[in-house]
């Protein structure tokens, strides 16, 4: 199988990546310890619930790191596709986290109607402008080094980030209020709005790894172009066993049967194969594997004909 040159513009990328995760790292961090410090400080659950988000931020970033020096590491002949699977584990680790602080938060705030609270709002403002400086600044680093579209562990990751960014907002805005109109109920208020916001991004984190982990079909694969690109070739009848499936960011796979021709040479089939390897490469199948056949390959009939499999029962007499 020849190489194309497609992959070689990721590569730089995840130097990237890894450059722009450390330095996130260390940043959130460092003031994630001063926000919960300060949280229990200035008695501000909102401080509190954006400083927790920071925890599981730095968990986040950090099980990233772990996961793209891991995913470096090459295919071993026990893990044969390397490490790269780590990163989906770590994001799924992340989604599962994130749920249960938001929820232990929500709780807290839950009672704290009932029973208000006392909270410095001098202390809970002057930390939470500096929370969104830090958080602004990160999040920049972050766009501007890193690949936050495609890679999920990079999305996970930014989305985090956007997450303390609101939550550093809604903390100046309830100081700002208790401040002004002693409206203390607005720190219950402001860490409930930044918990619905963690529940959200975590239950879409840990659906997507969900799916990669249970082989489901990715979300951005149209299976029946794929099936129609390989079924364009004349000399291919029929394609069945097709399973779709992703690796890990950036890596989907399909492994077929085709039924061709009978009396094709091998230097046509390997032709054939490295265009459709071409075609696949531009539907976003980075790895393909098919099993070619004639249409005399015996297979266990009652398998073929249940379920999505077209098996063609006229063989082609020419």
């Amino acid at each position: 199988m020849t190489n194309h040159s497609h992959s070689h513009a990721h590569h730089h990328v995840h130097i990237n990546n890894k450059k722009t995760l450390a330095i996130s790292f260390t940043i959130i961090g460092l003031f994630m310890i001063v926000e919960i410090i300060g949280g229990f400080i200035a008695n501000s659950l909102a401080l509190l619930s954006d400083g927790l988000h920071m925890f599981s931020d730095t968990i986040s970033l950090g099980v990233a790191l772990i996961a793209f020096m891991y995913a470096e590491r090459n295919a071993t002949t026990t893990k044969t596709f390397g490490y790269k699977r780590f990163e989906i584990l770590a994001a799924l680790f992340n989604g599962v986290t994130l749920f249960v602080i938001s929820i232990i938060i929500i709780i807290e705030a839950i009672k704290r109607f009932f029973v208000p609270s006392e909270v410095q709002s001098t202390e809970m403002f002057i930390i939470s402008v500096i929370g969104l400086v830090v958080n602004i600044i990160v999040a920049f680093i972050m766009f501007r080094g890193g690949d936050t579209s495609h890679n999920l562990n990079m999305r996970g990751a930014f989305i985090h980030v956007l997450g303390d960014l609101l939550g550093s907002m809604g903390a100046i805005i309830a100081a700002l209020l208790i401040w002004g109109f002693n409206f203390t109920i607005a720190d219950p208020i402001a860490s409930i709005l930044v918990s619905l916001l963690i529940l959200k991004s975590a239950y879409g984190i840990t659906m997507s790894s969900l799916n990669i982990l249970m082989e489901g079909t990715p979300a951005d694969i149209d299976l029946d172009r794929i099936i129609n690109a390989i079924m364009n070739y004349k000399e291919i009848q029929n394609v069945h066993d097709y399973h779709v499936w992703t690796i890990s960011n950036d890596m989907n796979a399909l492994s077929c049967h085709a039924v061709v021709s009978p009396g094709l040479t091998v230097d046509k089939c390997e032709q054939i194969l490295e265009s459709i390897e071409h075609d696949l490469l531009h539907l976003n199948i980075q790895h393909m594997t098919i099993q070619l056949e004639t249409p005399k390959h015996n297979h266990d009939e009652s398998i073929l004909c249940s379920g999505v499999h077209h098996h063609h029962d006229d063989h082609h007499h020419h």
